[in-house]
């Protein structure tokens, strides 16, 4: 979860693309057992205390939640199974704005969650999935999308080990600056496949969490700990204990993306969510904020993006053909505007680009978002 600079300062992202307490709530009289809207569509009504479901009870199969923030504070939105496990989220709902977004429940108990200020346990509603349903990978060209892009989350998280430990060695050999080198190289493969490895509870924050997503004596460790060392203290020699332990759990986190079982609205979602990250948030430079090496990021989100979108895509040519035509032209474009920024074998830092070239950035992300929104409900069809 991302805890966002605010946005209309920066004047880069485009509010239609913005997508706690500490303690978990019951959602107590916001609960309810009633049937969907007439659309279909499940109505959450976010403020900055409730979280008001208009179910408490679901046929399994696919849902699509629409999520109202009529508070003063950005919201998000998740459907919880058991560990926290994220079956799907909305972030970044920023007050006055509803967002959706689909997901397949099969028959369990869940828990569907509003997040308050985008921190803590969230505000959370019992939400029942009952009956069967045909799962959507009973469809053959669904089912190999999921192959193929498990199988594309396989090679991206082992490399994602490789320079993982090799930033992990540099940092506790106190060689700063092959650290500072393999930095952002190790998290371009965790952006990759971020829209998996977020599923994960806590293991997520562990690993990618920015100082500013800290709550009150939360501990912190990770990528962005170990940043601040780099370029700030310049100094890591009492970083061993926490490099031991980003590599521990991106070891654990990978072993789990791996055996995770996807549904192909996933894969649409994730799709959307990387993109959303860069709009509404790395746009601004606030996730590498030290190095300021956020468009290694920018290209990975893309790249993820692309890659979920690829692995959906002889589903998309039989059912949208036109949203096909669309999305070509749309990647095409966003991965234009990032290529002139290419330096060398990566990128030019975040602070070297100007506002005008970071708007047109956004600008070609936003307009790649927006058919990438449509996705999901080509494939719950």
């Amino acid at each position: 979860m991302r805890t966002p600079i605010v946005l209309a300062a920066a004047g880069l992202a485009l509010a239609a693309l913005s997508a706690c307490s500490s303690e978990p709530q019951a959602g107590g009289a916001g609960s309810a057992t009633s049937a969907p809207a007439e659309d279909g569509k499940i109505s959450v009504a976010a403020t900055d205390t409730e979280c008001k479901v208009a179910v408490s009870e679901v046929s399994a199969g696919t849902s699509t939640f629409a999520i109202t923030n009529t508070g003063s504070k950005i919201t998000e939105f998740y459907l919880y199974a058991a560990g926290d496990r994220v079956m799907g989220e909305v972030e970044n709902i920023v007050p006055g704005l509803t967002r959706e977004v689909i997901v397949e429940l099969p028959a369990g108990a869940y828990e569907a969650t509003c997040k308050p200020g985008m921190v803590g346990n969230g505000i959370r509603n019992p939400l029942k999935v009952s009956g069967e349903h045909k799962p959507l990978t009973d469809d053959a060209k669904l089912s190999e999308a999921i192959a193929g892009y498990k199988r594309y989350i396989k090679s991206q998280s082992d490399t994602l080990l490789v320079k993982t430990r090799e930033f992990a060695d540099a940092v506790k050999a106190g060689d700063i600056d092959k650290a500072k080198g393999l930095y952002p190289v190790a998290r371009t493969y965790w952006e990759r496949i971020e829209p998996v490895a977020e599923i994960f509870g806590d293991l997520d924050p562990a690993i990618d969490a920015r100082e500013a997503d800290l709550e009150e004596g939360q501990e912190w460790t990770g990528y962005h700990r170990i940043e601040k060392d780099l370029w700030v203290k310049k100094d890591v020699s009492k970083d061993g204990p926490i490099a031991d332990k980003l590599m521990a759990d991106v070891t654990t986190v990978v072993g789990k993306a791996n055996s995770a079982q996807l549904s192909p609205v996933q894969l649409a979602n994730g799709a959307k969510g990387l993109l959303d990250e860069v709009a509404t948030g790395k746009i601004t430079g606030e996730e590498d904020i030290w190095s300021h090496t956020d468009l290694w990021d920018f290209d990975a989100n893309l790249e993820g993006s692309k890659a979920a979108v690829q692995a959906l895509r002889p589903v998309l040519e039989e059912r949208s053909p036109d949203l096909v035509k669309t999305l070509d032209g749309k990647f095409a474009a966003a991965e234009a505007a990032l290529d002139a920024h290419r330096k060398g074998d990566g990128w030019k830092l975040h602070n070297e680009l100007s506002k005008e070239e970071l708007k047109k950035l956004s600008d070609a992300i936003n307009a790649l978002a927006e058919p990438i929104s449509r996705i999901a409900a080509v494939v719950a069809k």
